[in-house]
């Protein structure tokens, strides 16, 4: 899913998301909180409308804000106190709250409020936390209102320790959510923490209800977690990568702004068949990058987001082919024999 922060993602139309065929993007419940305010989307006929968005969008509940915003928020067992990030007002965030404005923004995928802690904390504070977390839950669950085409999704927390993990899981499992994600997880933890909480945690979901990893984006780091069962993603790494000049592309990583590319007359990626690469050379993308047009932060990020969606597309075939595992390993092959 790209991630559409503030109603938008980021330096691209939405019919330019449609056309790559994107079927569901994402949106913030703090962030449209704080501005333009719930009470006006909801006016509007919901985000799909205020947005002009004809697809499916999942908002985030604010739960990572929690951890990103830790400056400006003060955290209780009924919720979270914010500071505005834009002019320091307060606002009481409430589980209950939270599944109110994401009802008012209309979005296909409700999430419940949770607490995302950063990496490195004590064991009395996750494990406060992940209690606290699912009290949330299911308050959160008690206010979402079922509907046929909507659906909330639970959030399993407890850091990196298992037991934790279990619990948490277990007892989400137990409030029968529609779908499951699996959160805390790429907040500073080194690589392979990562992969063995998710494995494990991933081993604990139903088969039957879609799993989604929260916040994780990278193209080998998407392949592990299908491999262990993962079904969604999320992350702001396509469209943020390309805003800063790096584009993600068949043979590799190109980064825009290197001089090689000055005079370039090749296409970002000669195998890929996005607007940005069928009409303009490497050297004219520099020179928009370098000049600090806005047209450069466009054409990048469509073709970034032309590339995960053709990763994705290529992984759900692997999968209906079951020939998953060949198309990880050629894929990572391939980007191997590049570096060398």
């Amino acid at each position: 899913m790209p991630v559409g922060t503030q109603g938008t993602i980021k330096a691209a139309f939405p019919e330019a998301l449609a056309e790559m065929d994107y079927r569901i993007i994402l949106g913030n419940t703090y962030h449209l909180m704080i501005s333009p305010g719930a009470d006006l989307i909801e006016k509007y006929g919901g985000l799909h409308k205020f947005m002009n968005w004809k697809a499916s969008i999942l908002t985030d509940s604010g739960g990572f804000q929690i951890m990103s915003l830790k400056g400006i928020r003060k955290i209780t067992n009924d919720g979270v106190i914010f500071a505005s990030h834009r002019d320091g007002k307060k606002h009481y965030l409430t589980p209950k709250l939270s599944i109110e404005i994401q009802h008012k923004l209309n979005s296909n995928i409700t999430m419940i409020l949770d607490e995302c802690p950063s990496y490195g904390l004590s064991l009395e504070y996750i494990k406060n936390s992940m209690l606290r977390s699912l009290e949330w839950a299911k308050q959160s669950k008690e206010a979402f209102i079922t509907r046929e085409g909507f659906g909330i999704f639970g959030i399993t927390q407890g850091g990196f320790v298992k037991e934790l993990r279990k619990q948490s899981t277990l007892q989400l499992i137990d409030m029968d959510f529609d779908g499951y994600a699996v959160g805390g997880l790429a907040v500073g933890e080194p690589k392979n923490c990562m992969l063995d909480i998710l494995q494990y945690n991933v081993e604990l979901l139903p088969n039957n209800k879609p799993r989604y990893l929260m916040g994780v984006g990278k193209p080998i780091d998407i392949l592990n977690a299908v491999e262990m069962g993962i079904d969604m993603f999320d992350c702001v790494m396509p469209t943020r990568e390309a805003r800063k000049g790096k584009l993600y592309t068949s043979l590799g990583e190109v980064n825009i702004k290197n001089a090689i590319h000055t005079s370039s007359e090749e296409p970002v990626d000669p195998n890929c068949h996005c607007y940005t690469c069928k009409n303009y050379s490497r050297a004219y993308l520099r020179h928009l990058y370098k000049s600090k047009e806005i047209l450069a932060a466009m054409l990048l990020t469509i073709h970034n987001l032309y590339f995960y969606q053709t990763l994705m597309n290529g992984i759900r075939q692997a999968i209906e082919n079951n020939n998953f595992s060949n198309f990880k390993k050629q894929f990572i092959a391939k980007l191997e024999t590049l570096k060398n």
